[in-house]
C-alpha cells in the first residue's frame, strides 16, 4: 500500500498575504491578547483584529478567548457573537454576515490536504451567511457555504455547504427540519424532496435536542430546537 511522503508536501494554493514580520507580530498579539483568558473585553480584541486588517462590523461580542490564523482574511458583520474557544483558522477568507452566533468551541477552518497526491496544503473560503447560528463544538470545513438563517446543532461536522432556513446536524451533517416551521416552508421542504429524490437521504428526521444557553453556559431542557 501507498505511503505519501510527508517531505515532499508544499504550500499548494495558500497564499500568505504578509511577511514573516506581520505573521509573527500577529502571533505574539493573538498570544497575550486575543486567547488570554483574563482579557474580558471584547472592544480590545475588535481594535486589534482591525489593526491587522480584519473588517468588522458594529457591536461585535468576543469576550471570551478566541483564536484567528490570520485576521486579513476574516470580514465579520455586525451583531455577531463569538463563544468561547472559537477557532477561525483562516488560511483563505473566511465571511461571516450580520446577526450570526457562533458557539462555544466552534472551528472554522478554510485548508485541507490533497490527501490523494502528496498532501499539499488546499485552500477554499468559507462562508457564513445572516442570521445562522452554529452551535457548539461544531466542525465547518473548506469551501462551505452556510445559508441565511440556518443552524447548526452542536457537534456536527459541515463538510458541504448548506441551505438557509433548516436546522441541520450530524457527521455528516443532514437537513432536520425547517427552523420557522410554516404551513409553507413545511410544504416547500417536502415539495423538494418529493422533486428530486436522490436527496432523501439528506432529510434525516431528529428528535429535538437541548442546547446551550450562550448567556449562562448552561443546558436548558425548555430551549429546544
Amino acid at each position: 500500500m501507498k505511503c505519501i511522503d510527508l517531505s515532499l508536501s508544499g504550500k499548494g494554493n495558500f497564499q500568505a498575504k504578509r511577511g514573516i514580520l506581520t505573521v509573527s507580530l500577529w502571533f505574539v498579539i493573538e498570544t497575550l491578547m486575543i486567547k488570554n483568558r483574563l482579557m474580558p473585553v471584547s472592544r480590545i480584541r475588535v481594535a486589534l483584529l482591525r489593526l491587522f486588517g480584519a473588517k468588522i462590523g458594529g457591536n461585535c461580542r468576543c469576550p471570551h478567548s478566541i483564536r484567528v490564523k490570520y485576521p486579513w482574511n476574516l470580514t465579520i458583520g455586525d451583531n455577531v457573537w463569538l463563544g468561547e474557544d472559537v477557532w477561525i483558522y483562516n488560511q483563505a477568507q473566511i465571511t461571516i454576515g450580520s446577526n450570526v452566533c457562533i458557539s462555544q468551541g466552534v472551528f472554522l477552518t478554510a485548508g485541507s490536504h490533497d490527501v490523494s497526491g502528496n498532501m499539499d496544503l488546499r485552500v477554499a473560503p468559507i462562508v457564513v451567511e445572516d442570521g445562522t447560528w452554529i452551535s457548539t463544538r461544531t466542525i465547518v470545513q473548506m469551501g462551505v457555504t452556510i445559508g441565511r438563517s440556518a443552524v447548526v446543532t452542536p457537534n456536527s461536522v459541515v463538510h458541504r455547504s448548506l441551505a438557509g432556513g433548516f436546522i441541520h446536524g450530524g457527521n455528516p451533517c443532514r437537513v432536520i427540519k425547517p427552523r420557522f416551521p410554516s404551513a409553507r416552508d413545511t410544504q416547500s421542504f417536502h415539495t423538494e424532496t418529493d422533486r428530486n429524490p436522490s436527496m432523501r437521504n439528506l432529510f434525516e428526521p431528529r428528535e429535538a435536542f437541548s442546547v446551550e444557553s450562550s448567556n449562562q453556559g448552561k443546558v436548558h431542557s425548555d430551549n429546544k430546537l
